[in-house]
């Protein structure tokens, strides 16, 4: 028997049925995690929340009332003017805070008193929450993943946007993680999502894929950076069948100095980050890579990194972790160029799917 809502509130499973999302939490809440399309109109921001807080605790949930209602009142009345005015009469927005509780009842209740058809959402953000995690559960084993496998430097990432471009579905964690998944992975001027707001972006992605045909994804580790992958994901890609780059070590070295061109270009932040490999590399050997470094032998450098640390790595991780490892289609290579990747993702296309 389906639960009879009280007027005036939805589910996150009526997401669809609305015109709009609304945030009504703080900035750095937003920030953190968000409804898809969500649009962010607190009611309160960080520092007056926190007013609000201490008052209820240090004097009285009297005075916290009567202030976070002014501050609320005052805020609410300027998203209405700054974004609202231009809104008909039919225009269905959907509202929610961490519980559903004031903070997105007292917004929805004004808006309904205008004449929209507001609603908020049964238990806020945290309904949401539970809704990802469990769904990062269910969906992953419905999917027949392609698992693309190659040693470090092999254009796996680059191999999946070619596989995209010519109509291949795609999943890509480490665009979604904002990491390629290395010591040197971070991107520049791009922090990480939060895990969280992860998560949700990858179900989102895995909700726009369709379960009847392949989904292409690169073999990951447990962790893409500082984000961790949900369990479920990973079980389901590890016992996938996949395929596996085998690019000569020229090629690789020449697409990883392309492809990391910004560590490159800055010789202080390369040596910090490899000083990460402290304890699995010996002292002498990271003392000799700084020098490269600071000689401009890139090549050389590179050269060294694949075959003395991410090589022997790569094999042991992959062997252990992924069925898929020995018996994958291989598909050599001497070039990881784009024509090179777009002429690959075309023979795959033609014979692994």
């Amino acid at each position: 028997m389906t639960e009879q809502l009280p007027k005036g509130v939805a589910t996150v499973a009526q997401l669809a049925e609305f015109d709009a999302v609304i945030d009504a939490r703080a900035p750095s809440e937003f920030a953190e995690d968000h409804l898809p399309g969500a649009i962010g109109m607190p009611v309160l921001n960080d520092e007056e929340r926190a007013r609000v807080g201490t008052l209820y605790k240090q004097v009285s949930a009297f005075e916290a009332k009567k202030v976070g209602a002014a501050l609320v009142s005052k805020n609410v009345a300027r998203h209405i003017e700054e974004h609202l005015l231009d809104k008909p009469k039919s225009w269905r927005p959907l509202v929610y805070c961490w519980r559903g509780g004031q903070r997105s009842g007292s917004f929805t209740h004004i808006l309904r008193e205008i004449g929209w058809d507001a609603h908020r959402v049964q238990g806020g953000y945290k309904s949401w929450r539970q809704h990802v995690i469990e769904q990062l559960q269910l969906l992953p084993p419905k999917f027949n993943f392609r698992v693309v496998t190659g040693a470090t430097g092999s254009g796996k990432s680059r191999l999946l946007e070619a596989l995209a471009a010519q109509g291949a579905q795609v999943l890509h964690l480490e665009e979604l993680a904002a990491h390629k998944g290395s010591v040197l992975g971070n991107l520049p001027d791009q922090a990480q999502p939060a895990q969280k707001g992860f998560e949700s972006q990858l179900l989102a992605a895995l909700g726009a894929l369709d379960p009847n045909q392949p989904v292409f994804v690169e073999a990951e580790s447990r962790k893409i950076g500082r984000l961790q992958l949900p369990d479920a994901v990973l079980a389901a890609i590890r016992c996938a069948g996949g395929l596996r780059i085998e690019a000569s070590l020229p090629a690789r070295v020449e697409f990883l100095l392309r492809d990391y061109d910004y560590a490159v270009a800055d010789p202080t932040w390369l040596i910090e980050r490899l000083g990460h490999l402290k304890g699995l590399q010996s002292n002498e050997t990271l003392e000799r890579w700084s020098t490269m470094i600071a000689a401009g032998e890139f090549a050389s450098l590179v050269e060294e990194l694949l075959t003395l640390h991410y090589d022997p790595l790569y094999q042991r991780s992959q062997a252990s972790n992924y069925d898929s490892f020995d018996a994958a289609t291989r598909y050599a290579t001497d070039r990881l160029d784009t024509p090179a990747l777009n002429e690959l993702a075309k023979d795959i296309l033609a014979t692994s799917v």
